[in-house]
């Protein structure tokens, strides 16, 4: 007999042999439960730029004061609206943005000092130079004397939701105005017991330019401190003698405009000339568990700056965040990931831990001895399907791309939008929403990895506003800003699409079908084989397919980047699919639409049409 119930829950995500109901509608957030009863085969990741999620104001002059432009706040995660991000397939949420960093505003009531406008980046500040690890930025909080409870407050809905919660940790950086007044007893600032007289020593926080005092860079050819606009900071001087290394290792008193002149580099004792003064791996820990690094690290004696972030992670992790976004983890010593990943584990081995490598030739040893969960695919996958997606590549060069991370390719997250990229519906990436689609179903279905999405995403948010700081084509993360198409989710706190188009709607119902097969279809644990395609008509150099398979489940994707639709034959190996005798019904899943699977010799052959810009997903 069919289990009825199984089949009911899948409806709208995912069809599995013997279950014969097909529900195209998206479901209401009412519906979430059924998201919990499924297994989540890997993780999904939503990326949600804290500050912009809930805020309803749509002024958006740029350079806005908090006032003008308007603020998302913690209490917009409500228990609807983190019902329908989990509703998504979501299992993990990136709150970034939360540490508190470097603002614009006046929070000296709670004896925060004021940030010098001449070392903040736009006017809500970067996420990305942190003034305090151990308390949360006060815009977010409706009364910011509570700001910590209200995040711990958030965490606990998360988890409710069954959703777990991850954060930024910015090990390269800090603010250049970092000052901890939520410290616990006994804990120092970064700095504070800093031999200045010297460019370095092993247990200084930062590097110093000895003799020479802090100047604000020369912003003749950049976005002047608040756009030119009159404040009593906004000076062309910030006090600090000796100058500091800028966050990306300039090394002058002066930084350039195009340093991160925002930040300070922190000292994990690596030499000026790039020698290490600490503990070498040995290497017979590349092919050991987190626990053995962990006993590895219990009798060294290591830099000052190692142990300041084992206490901030530690800290983080006893308010309930279960896991952490590493900012630029490639400009840090590998041996201080395994010092910290190995911490964290044995504290919490269920932790995600997420980083940000973009040099190919690191990723095995950020993995294998800086044991990093996962790590972006950016280089590689992301930076190709963007070549794709813009008519400039081959779609068949992904298929190199995967195989080039075949042996860590459960390691590598996917995503088509962050923070930092460009929104796919921007005239500089694809001037098209639609074009998402093939290619999310793609990034998302091709492999054991995680799936990000950024919030916006899934209603084809274009990133055009001139914000101030932040340039159009990515949404802000230095500005008061809000969200258009996302607001028109949003609806005024509603988070029922009520304002949606019904081209927005449609693009969102897809996007959680793609993201529901990303965590819940048991192919996502099996076997990747690339598709032979040929086509009777359309452009075969931009289709791309494959097929997943695991223990008698199978997912087609058959992705069409041109602007014009594609009829033609898949054809896979029948050894991967079991060898089937007789002709097999595939089901449709984004479109409804089934199709017949024929043996012919040792392949099986499935006739398709692809509609331009669009993707056909079959499941056996």
């Amino acid at each position: 007999m069919k289990n009825r119930l199984t089949c009911t829950l899948l409806a709208g995500a995912i069809v599995i042999a013997g279950c014969d109901t097909v529900t195209p509608q998206q479901p209401s957030a009412s519906q979430a439960p059924a998201v919990a009863a499924q297994e989540q085969h890997k993780p999904v990741i939503y990326q949600v730029f804290t500050r912009l999620f809930g805020n309803k104001n749509s002024t958006n002059k740029p350079w806005g004061t908090i006032s003008e432009n308007g603020v998302g706040k913690f209490n917009d995660f409500t228990d609807t609206a983190l019902a329908e991000i989990r509703d998504m397939g979501t299992s993990h949420i990136w709150y970034t943005g939360v540490p508190h960093h470097a603002v614009i505003n006046d929070y000296r009531a709670l004896g925060i000092s004021l940030d010098d406008p001449d070392v903040v980046k736009g006017r809500a500040g970067s996420p990305y130079a942190v003034k305090d690890y151990y308390n949360v930025n006060p815009d977010l909080a409706e009364d910011p004397s509570r700001r910590l409870e209200e995040f711990e407050a958030l965490i606990e809905r998360t988890h409710k939701h069954g959703m777990k919660v991850i954060i930024d940790i910015v090990p390269n950086h800090v603010a250049r105005n970092y000052q901890s007044v939520s410290a616990p007893a006994g804990v120092e600032d970064f700095g504070a017991n800093d031999d200045t007289s010297v460019t370095y020593a092993r247990h200084n926080n930062f590097y110093y330019v000895v003799g020479e005092a802090f100047q604000v860079p020369d912003f003749k050819d950049g976005p002047l401190p608040l756009g030119g606009e009159s404040h009593p900071l906004a000076d062309g001087q910030y006090p600090e003698n000796p100058a500091r290394w800028t966050g990306n290792g300039a090394r002058k008193a002066q930084p350039d405009a195009n340093d991160w002149y925002e930040t300070i580099k922190v000292n994990y004792g690596v030499r000026p000339d790039g020698s290490h003064d600490f503990p070498a791996l040995p290497a017979h820990l590349e092919e050991a568990d987190t626990a053995s690094h962990y006993v590895f690290w219990q009798d060294k004696d290591v830099p000052d700056s190692w142990l300041k972030f084992r206490d901030i992670v530690l800290y983080w992790l006893e308010k309930g965040v279960d896991g952490f976004r590493y900012d630029m983890a490639e400009m840090v010593p590998v041996a201080f990931w395994s010092y910290l990943n190995s911490t964290i584990k044995h504290h919490n081995p269920d932790a995600l831990l997420l980083a940000e490598v973009y040099n190919p030739s690191l990723y095995r040893d950020y993995i294998k001895f800086g044991r990093m969960d996962y790590l972006y695919d950016k280089v590689g996958f992301y930076d190709t399907l963007k070549g794709i997606m813009q008519g400039k590549q081959d779609a068949m060069a992904l298929h190199r791309e995967h195989r080039a991370v075949a042996d860590i390719e459960q390691h590598m997250l996917h995503f088509l939008e962050n923070h930092d990229e460009q929104r796919i519906a921007s005239d500089d990436f694809a001037g098209n929403a639609q074009q998402g689609i093939p290619a999310m179903a793609v990034s998302a279905l091709i492999s054991r990895a995680p799936t990000l999405w950024y919030f916006g995403q899934e209603v084809g948010e274009d990133g055009s506003e001139d914000a101030g700081f932040g340039q159009p084509t990515r949404t802000s993360i230095f500005d008061y800003v809000g969200v258009p198409a996302h607001q028109r989710w949003m609806n005024n706190g509603a988070f029922d699409g009520g304002q949606l188009s019904e081209a927005e709607k449609q693009l969102r119902a897809d996007y959680r079908r793609i993201l529901r097969l990303s965590a819940f279809h048991p192919s996502m644990q099996g076997r990747y084989v690339p598709l032979q395609v040929a086509p009777t008509e359309g452009d075969a150099s931009a289709v791309l397919g494959f097929v997943r398979y695991h223990q008698g489940r199978a997912l087609w994707v058959i992705a069409n980047f041109a602007a014009t639709p594609f009829t033609g034959k898949v054809s896979v190996p029948l050894d991967v699919i079991g060898n089937p005798q007789s002709a097999l019904t595939v089901q449709g899943q984004l479109k409804g639409q089934d199709a017949v699977l024929q043996p012919e010799g040792d392949m099986g052959v499935l006739p398709v049409m692809v509609d331009a810009n669009d993707v056909r997903v079959f499941s056996l």
